[in-house]
């Protein structure tokens, strides 16, 4: 039995592994997937001294609880949780030793919704379609992980940073989005086209790793029949048939039947990730690049 391996101790309400996901896979059916909060994920294997394409683990509002059975460094960065060795506290945002057989417990979000686990050397588990990622929707990669569940891990490259911390974006009071209209914009009425862009929305208890879900008021469409499947792309704005908008995040499926009133900046999806239930939510229209 290898000593490069995690014991999970609490595996927490959804801790999945995660890295850059598998793009390019869309024609077979498979999403994208990989970490929600990806500056954050990137952060953590900087100060973890792992090369940015390592796996991390996402873990969502209530953290999680590891054993490693080999010293290593570990770092928390995202959603801002309390960290703890054996019970004495750690830092969050910043490498920290990990002795063999300790715990590191990585506590509930104090704001936001994910927090990033980065170890040294990676989680290692064998890759599906180039990326060790777990995707909900399609059910590639590792399964979420289970109190008693035993990680392997990679070897460790570079040495950590060196640093006692590193700034990172607090998640949002308000989560604000930045939007292309279409393309089926021209399938909701002038009513909800305003509606949309000037009234506050917020996050949906029911949003998760495919899509952010949201209340407020319903748009109205201008057509009613029937919209063939066609490919969808991560951050669409989807509007079901309640009305309400749906913004799709990693998970997404890659084809759907119902009309994308418009696309979020790639810019804003982290934030997205990070947005707790209630968060108010405000769509700003943008013009498409070179448009009038």
């Amino acid at each position: 039995m290898t000593d490069r391996a995690l014991a999970v101790v609490r595996a927490g309400a959804l801790t999945t592994v995660q890295d850059r996901g598998r793009p390019g896979h869309a024609h077979l059916g498979v999403p994208r997937s990989g970490a929600l909060d990806g500056p954050a994920a990137a952060l953590a294997n900087r100060l973890a001294g792992n090369l940015p394409d390592a796996a991390v683990l996402e873990t969502t509002l209530s953290g999680c609880s590891l054993r490693p059975r080999s010293a290593v460094t570990v770092a928390v960065t995202g959603a801002p949780c309390p960290v703890a060795v054996d019970g004495h506290p750690a830092a969050w945002g910043a490498p920290v030793r990990v002795r063999a057989g300790s715990v590191l417990d990585v506590g509930a979000a104090v704001r936001g919704v994910r927090a990033y686990v980065a170890v040294s050397g990676g989680i290692a588990v064998e890759p599906v379609l180039g990326s060790r990622s777990t995707d909900l929707l399609s059910g590639l990669g590792p399964a979420p992980l289970t109190d008693g569940s035993v990680l392997p891990l990679g070897t460790p490259g570079e040495r950590h940073a060196r640093v006692d911390g590193a700034p990172q974006p607090a998640p949002p009071g308000e989560l604000v989005l930045r939007v292309t209209p279409g393309p089926r914009d021209d399938w909701f009425t002038p009513e909800a086209l305003r509606l949309f862009t000037s009234r506050a929305y917020r996050v949906s208890p029911a949003s998760n790793r495919i899509g952010l879900r949201t209340t407020g008021p319903a748009l109205s469409r201008a057509r009613h029949d029937e919209l063939p499947s066609e490919g969808m792309v991560l951050g669409a704005v989807q509007v079901p048939p309640d009305g309400t908008p749906v913004v799709f995040l990693a998970d997404h499926p890659t084809t759907g039947g119902y009309p994308v009133i418009a696309v979020v900046h790639p810019a804003d999806l982290p934030a997205a990730a990070q947005s707790p239930p209630g968060t108010p939510v405000r769509f700003i229209a943008v013009r498409r690049a070179g448009g009038a």
